[in-house]
């Protein structure tokens, strides 16, 4: 089961890593807009002491924080998926990180402009995949203590793609990082995913088919309209199936960040340089992208930052209605325009 075996593990996440040893501090940058508190915001990187929000992971934070390392360590991606049978092999455990809550722990005490939210939930949300959806990874962060709850992530297998051009989709998009074997091994239809979504949804009872089957108190995350507005549509289509009501608005990050702060940041690794947070893990695996860009949505709450729906399908059109004026818009549009 362990991936590394494949090529030597200093390949694999050593170009894409940062080992961390203390707190993570991201200090405020001098252009900082004068409505950002002065105090410095801390995001840690660290073991927790008490078991993991998330349901699936007590097991393997029980065994995790009596080891001797304190290093970043990327997580297993079988323990993501609910698959790893390494939890009592302490080697395993010395090589990859079991708790997805690690990377997004923070520390309010300086805290002083976060504004009341107007949702309970927030689901960051970062896809992979430009064929078909390879990775669906999500987080649920707690928007009024800006807290990591829990996450759900399955690596999806194409519906449409024969095996051979799957297995050079697949080698060229994860090869590098040294994950593809995981992904053969875990990989499963978008109809499966989307069913195993909808429960894990109903069971934190944010989502009830009976009650329309959109969001409760929750919105998704995205960084751009991509993922929600192009690629979820399109892998529903292809697999046969409608599009969830819950999918129909959105959150982008990146027109709340240029309105909130008056600067344009073009994507996660802009807005973290911007922010001056290091990045975490490989980018464009999108367990860690996720994590990424939910340390950007911690540091936007904890300056005061509303966040609001900023895109919305329209039932009857199905056509999507962007609700800020001033945002972000692809470079080709606003070169034509």
């Amino acid at each position: 089961m362990a991936y590394l075996t494949r090529i030597p593990a200093g390949r694999i996440f050593g170009f894409c890593s940062r080992s961390i040893s203390s707190p993570i501090k991201n200090p405020f940058v001098s252009s900082t807009p004068s409505h950002v508190p002065s105090p410095k915001f801390t995001i840690t990187a660290q073991f927790s002491s008490s078991p993991s929000p998330s349901s699936s992971s007590s097991a393997a934070t029980n065994t995790q924080v009596f080891s001797s390392s304190n290093r970043w360590r990327p997580m297993c991606l079988y323990y993501t998926q609910g698959k790893c049978t390494q939890l009592d092999d302490p080697s395993h455990l010395e090589k990859f990180n079991h708790d997805c809550s690690r990377d997004l722990q923070v520390n309010p005490t300086h805290i002083k402009k976060k504004c009341s939210q107007d949702m309970d939930f927030l689901l960051v949300i970062d896809l992979e995949g430009k064929v078909e959806i390879l990775e669906f990874p999500v987080l649920l962060m707690d928007a009024k203590s800006m807290r990591f709850v829990d996450f759900f992530h399955r690596f999806v297998r194409p519906t449409k793609m024969s095996e051979l051009a799957i297995n050079r989709y697949i080698e060229g998009k994860y090869g590098e990082i040294g994950v593809d074997r995981v992904w053969h091994d875990t990989a499963e239809p978008f109809t499966e995913v989307i069913q195993q979504f909808e429960a894990w949804l109903s069971q934190h009872d944010l989502w009830e088919k009976e009650k329309g089957g959109c969001l409760t108190r929750a919105a998704f995350v995205t960084c751009g309209n991509w993922d929600l507005k192009t690629k979820v549509p399109q892998q529903c289509q292809v697999s046969g199936i409608k599009l969830p009501p819950y999918f129909k608005e959105w959150i982008n990050l990146k027109d709340v960040y240029l309105n909130f702060y008056g600067r344009e940041a073009r994507g996660m690794m802009s807005m973290m340089k911007q922010l001056e947070i290091p990045s975490l893990g490989c980018h464009h695996l999108g367990i860690d992208d996720s994590k990424n860009i939910a340390r950007v949505l911690q540091r936007m709450l904890a300056d005061g930052a509303l966040m609001q729906i900023t895109a919305r399908r329209n039932p009857a059109s199905q056509k999507v209605e962007f609700l800020f004026e001033n945002r972000i818009e692809h470079p080709v549009r606003r070169r034509q325009a």
